[in-house]
């Protein structure tokens, strides 16, 4: 690994650093150390699936070699990184999820067949007897824990595997005349070395919305690792609201409500997918509020946009609004049924062959009819909807809809025309969230909707004939949400 892409653990704590260097320490903890079982792991369930996605990104791109990172280790502060995540292409194409070793590289090499040979290159487990086991903070045994050998992740990854040291080492001398694509936001150092061996300009644009369009359809354990997504973050709403006393006598009850939450997701899955937003009272019309620093108040509502991510990287995207006391007040009932009205009819229409866009335009006609009921817009509902006017988005500025998997927003450097302009298909996941948001100091709505943010979010599966929701089970109605927070408590 290069100097570039990894820091030693001189650069990172030479100046506090009190590891011995002799050569008689160095002898003595490199021996005395048992054999260790070898047991060859079993294949993972995801090896032949992110098989055949490789043949289709392989397809898309004859001749070229197309190089996909993991990605490095993120610095948070001097020698502390944040938690690891590899880049969701690579994660995607090889099935390696959360215990992907930082720094590996897939390389799909062009063959003579007219397809492609695909390699993982990763940092492999290094020997007792050097002294990265006991002396590099980074990467070493005694810091970080052990790390696979080629032969194991060959096995559970059915892909062949190579050094990462031994790639680095000859990347300058490969056959530079096949046409090389990198995806360039994974890792700058890779690229960068890249850039300066390959002739010309490259497409690696075109390598980064392919990696990304592949993903537009879900296959069969993509579904099911969203689903297992799912029904754990119903377990975590599940805490959230039997802990919601403690929230409430806190002062920054929102910390409580994400830290509940959030340890769900550490005991089931990965970790979170995105920031937790635990909005309390009129912090619900800041849409992505994730400083969660405030009060959690009886007679409030809470909004709280939360997925789990499992191991797998594939996360759920929930949206709950629920009153803090246990019971919506008349008006805030009001607007919560607006917003779950609205849902109720994107819903409605998703189907194979309708525009991804349809669903934001059904959600819209409700809300602008009911804003316009209410007294709220200048002009009638159907005024609003017209495309120069909009007024009852001042309510309701974001989208309705993004899709859902090993990203919260996934597929987003597809091109438009297969996304916000793109056909439904059976297989595609994305969310329905609309909402309504009455800033506490908008003159425009009378003063009782004032502070008043509600938001409800389902994440939905196209299916052959029609749709499925598949947080059906995760309670919507005011009477489920009341209901739910009379039993949970």
């Amino acid at each position: 690994m290069t100097d570039s892409q990894t820091r030693t653990a001189a650069s990172a704590s030479e100046n506090r650093s009190t590891t011995p260097r002799s050569e008689t320490f160095a002898a003595y903890i490199g021996s005395g150390w048992a054999e260790r079982p070898r047991v060859t792991p079993a294949p993972r369930d995801v090896a032949p699936y992110a098989a055949r996605r490789r043949e289709r990104l392989s397809a898309l791109h004859p001749g070229e070699r197309l190089v996909i990172p993991a990605g490095p280790a993120r610095v948070r502060s001097n020698d502390t990184d944040y938690p690891y995540r590899a880049h969701s292409a690579f994660v995607h194409l090889t099935g390696w999820g959360a215990d992907t070793v930082p720094g590996s590289v897939l390389v799909m090499e062009p063959n003579a067949a007219g397809g492609h040979d695909a390699t993982v290159h990763f940092r492999e487990a290094a020997g007792r007897d050097t002294d990265e086991f006991y002396a590099n903070p980074e990467v070493g045994e005694f810091w970080t824990g052990p790390r696979p050998s080629l032969d194991d992740v060959a096995a559970e990854l059915e892909l062949a595997t190579g050094s990462l040291r031994a790639f680095l080492g000859a990347l300058d001398s490969l056959d530079w005349t096949v046409p090389t694509l990198v995806l360039r936001d994974a890792d700058p150092a890779l690229t960068a070395r890249v850039d300066a061996s390959r002739p010309g300009e490259a497409a690696d644009a075109d390598l980064a919305r392919d990696c990304a369009e592949l993903r537009l359809v879900k296959d069969e354990y993509e579904v099911e690792q969203l689903r297992i997504a799912i029904d754990a973050t119903r377990r975590g709403f599940d805490d959230v609201i039997a802990d919601l006393p403690a929230a409430v006598a806190h002062p920054r009850g929102e910390r409580l409500v994400e830290g509940t939450f959030n340890r769900r997701a550490r005991a089931e899955g990965n970790a979170v997918g995105y920031d937790t937003i635990a909005a309390s009272g009129p912090h619900a019309c800041i849409l992505h509020w994730t400083r969660n620093d405030g009060p959690v108040v009886p007679g409030d509502l809470i909004l709280i946009d939360a997925g789990v991510e499992l191991d797998s990287c594939y996360t759920a995207d929930i949206t709950r609004t629920l009153p803090v006391g246990g019971a919506f007040s008349p008006v805030q009932r009001r607007v919560y049924d607006a917003v779950l009205e609205a849902a109720d009819a994107a819903f409605a229409i998703v189907r194979p062959g309708i525009r991804f866009r349809e669903i934001h335009a059904a959600a819209m006609e409700v809300i602008a009819r009911r804003t316009a009921e209410w007294g709220l817009l200048p002009v009638t509902a159907e005024e609003a909807l017209e495309a120069d006017q909009q007024q009852h988005r001042r309510y309701m500025v974001h989208g309705t809809s993004h899709h859902l998997g090993i990203d919260v927003h996934d597929c987003a450097q597809a091109r438009r025309e297969l996304y916000l302009d793109g056909v439904l298909e059976a297989g595609m996941v994305f969310t329905i969230e609309p909402g309504l948001y009455f800033q506490p100091d908008d003159l425009t709505v009378p003063e009782e909707y004032r502070g008043i943010g509600v938001r409800i979010e389902d994440d939905i599966l196209v299916t052959p004939l029609g749709a499925e929701r598949l947080s059906e089970h995760i309670p919507r109605t005011a009477d489920e949400v009341e209901a739910w927070m009379r039993a949970r408590r």
